[in-house]
C-alpha cells in the first residue's frame, strides 16, 4: 500500500512539474517593458451652462442594463464605467487611461478616446515623473492618438508584427485598470481580424486578457516582448471585463502614426460602397456554392466605385489578390491602401467573375442619415403581407433617394415579416428588378417564384441592405 502511494505521489509530482514547465513566465518581459508603459490622465474644463441657465448633467458613471450589448470605450473612474465622468459639481472632468513610449525623444501612443476633448494631458512614468504632453494628432476611425512629451533617453517598447500572431498564442497586457498602475494581465489570442460596430477600418485582435476601464491605450505584448496591439475595447454586459477584449493591430497603428507625424492627421482609402455579408440564403439567390465575399448594397455617387462601374448586387470576392471571406475583411484592406494607388477587385456579377480596376479615393466625412417619415398614404396589400406606398417629395429628400422605391407602411404576419422587413423600410429592388413605384412593386411580387429564395434590397435609416425571402406557397 505504501509502495503504491509512493508511486502516486511521484507521478503527481512529475505531472505538476510538466505543467509548470509549459506555462509561460512573464517576469522578465514585465521587467524589461513595464518601464515604457505610462499612465495617462486628462482634464477638461467645465462645460458652459445650458441656455435655460441650468447646469448640464454629468456624464454617466455606470453602464445601464439596456446598453449591455454595446461595445464600450472605457476611461477609468472609481465606479468603473462611463465616459470619463464628471464630478457633477461643475468642476473639471477627469479621466485615466494607459499608453506606451515608442521613441526615446518622447513620442507616446494611446487611444483617441482617452484624450478626446482634453484640455490638459499628463503622462506619468514609473519613476514618478509627470510630464504635460502635447497632442500631435489623433484619428477617431482607428482610435489612435499620438502624444509628445519634452524628454530624452526614455525607455521604449519594441514594435512587433501582428500578422505573425496565431490564435491560441499567449499575450500580455500592462496598464492602469481603475487607476491601479502597472497592472499585468495575460491570456491568449482568441481570434484575429474581428470587425466591430463603429470600427470598420480596424481588423481587431480578440483576446481573453483581462481588460478593464483604465487599460485603454495600453500595449498588448507577444511572447517575444513586442507590442502587437493597443488595447481599445471590451464587450461587456456590465461595463467590466467578461472575457472579450479587443486590440488595434500595430500595423494599423503605425500606419496612422506615420501619417500623423508627417502631416498631423491620418487619411484612409475609400472605395465608396455600402456592403454586407452574404448569408446562406443570399448565396442561394445569387447562385453561389457557399456564402463568401462582400455584397454591394449601395454605390455612393461620385465615388471611385461609381467611376469603376460597380453595381448594386455585385459581390466582391478579392481585393488586390486577397480573398474576401466576409464583408468585414474589405474596409481595413481599402483603408490601409495609400490614396490614389491603383487597386483591383474581383467580383461576381450575375454568376460570372469579373475584374474591376479603380483608383483608391480619400475617405470623406460620413453624411448624416435620417429615418424616413411614416405619414399615411394610399395603401395596397400583396402576397408578401406588406402594405406599401409611393414616396412623397419630402420623404425622398429626407432619405436622400432621388427616385424609385416604395415605402413599407405596414408589415403583417407572413413571408416579409419572417424575412425581417420592417415598417419604414424602403424597398428598392426585388430579384434584381428595380422597383420604381407601387405598380412596379405589385408586378414584381406577383411574378415571384414559389420555393426559391430571392434577394430584396431595402433601405433602412439611410443604409441599404439585402434581405433574402422565400414564398413557400
Amino acid at each position: 500500500m505504501l509502495k503504491k502511494l509512493g508511486w502516486s505521489v511521484f507521478l503527481i509530482f512529475l505531472f505538476n512539474q510538466n505543467v509548470s514547465a509549459q506555462l509561460p513566465d512573464f517576469t522578465e518581459m514585465v521587467k524589461t517593458n513595464g518601464v515604457a508603459v505610462v499612465n495617462i490622465s486628462t482634464s477638461q474644463k467645465p462645460k458652459p451652462e445650458a441656455p435655460d441657465g441650468q447646469k448640464l448633467p454629468p456624464l454617466p458613471e455606470g453602464m445601464p442594463p439596456e446598453m449591455e450589448e454595446l461595445f464600450k470605450h472605457f476611461y477609468n473612474n472609481p465606479d468603473g464605467g462611463g465616459n470619463g465622468g464628471g464630478n457633477g459639481n461643475g468642476g473639471e472632468a477627469q479621466s485615466l487611461g494607459s499608453g506606451f513610449v515608442i521613441s526615446k525623444d518622447g513620442y507616446v501612443l494611446t487611444n483617441h478616446h482617452v484624450v478626446k476633448g482634453a484640455d490638459e494631458i499628463v503622462v506619468k512614468f514609473t519613476d514618478r515623473r509627470e510630464l504635460v504632453a502635447k497632442l500631435i494628432g489623433s484619428d477617431e476611425r482607428t482610435d489612435v492618438a499620438v502624444l509628445k512629451v519634452d524628454a530624452t533617453d526614455l525607455p521604449v517598447v519594441s514594435i512587433g508584427d501582428p500578422n505573425k500572431l496565431q490564435v491560441g498564442e499567449w499575450v500580455l497586457a500592462i496598464g492602469s485598470p481603475f487607476g491601479f498602475e502597472q497592472s499585468v494581465t495575460a491570456g491568449i489570442v482568441s481570434a484575429k481580424g474581428r470587425s466591430l460596430p463603429g470600427g470598420n477600418y480596424v481588423p481587431f485582435i480578440q483576446t481573453d486578457v483581462a481588460i478593464n476601464p483604465g487599460n485603454s491605450g495600453g500595449p498588448l505584448f507577444n511572447m517575444e516582448g513586442q507590442v502587437v496591439g493597443i488595447n481599445s475595447q471590451i464587450y461587456s454586459r456590465t461595463g467590466g471585463f467578461m472575457g472579450l477584449s479587443f486590440s488595434i493591430p500595430m500595423d494599423v497603428v503605425m500606419n496612422v502614426v506615420n501619417q500623423i507625424k508627417s502631416s498631423g492627421k491620418a487619411s484612409h482609402g475609400w472605395l465608396g460602397v455600402q456592403i454586407q455579408d452574404v448569408t446562406r440564403e443570399l448565396a442561394e439567390t445569387f447562385g453561389m456554392k457557399k456564402p463568401q465575399g462582400a455584397l454591394v448594397a449601395k454605390v455612393i455617387p461620385g465615388s471611385p466605385a461609381e467611376k469603376a462601374a460597380l453595381q448594386i448586387g455585385d459581390i466582391i470576392i478579392e481585393f488586390n489578390g486577397q480573398a474576401i471571406e466576409k464583408s468585414g475583411d474589405l474596409p481595413p484592406m481599402v483603408g490601409m491602401t495609400p490614396i490614389h494607388d491603383k487597386a483591383t477587385l474581383k467580383i461576381l456579377r450575375q454568376g460570372a467573375e469579373k475584374t474591376v480596376n479603380f483608383d483608391i479615393g480619400l475617405l470623406p466625412e460620413q453624411a448624416d442619415k435620417t429615418e424616413p417619415n411614416k405619414t399615411e398614404k394610399s395603401k395596397l396589400a400583396n402576397r408578401l403581407g406588406l402594405t406599401v406606398s409611393d414616396l412623397t417629395a419630402e420623404e425622398r429628400e429626407s432619405i436622400q433617394l432621388p427616385k424609385g422605391g416604395v415605402l413599407v407602411q405596414n408589415v403583417a404576419n407572413g413571408v416579409a415579416k419572417n424575412a425581417g422587413i420592417q415598417q419604414g423600410d424602403v424597398i428598392l429592388r426585388i430579384a434584381n428588378e428595380v422597383i420604381e413605384d407601387v405598380t412596379g412593386f405589385e408586378k414584381s411580387v406577383k411574378s415571384l417564384p414559389v420555393g426559391k429564395s430571392v434577394a430584396v434590397l431595402i433601405q433602412r435609416r439611410g443604409s441599404p441592405h439585402f434581405i433574402a425571402l422565400k414564398i413557400d406557397k
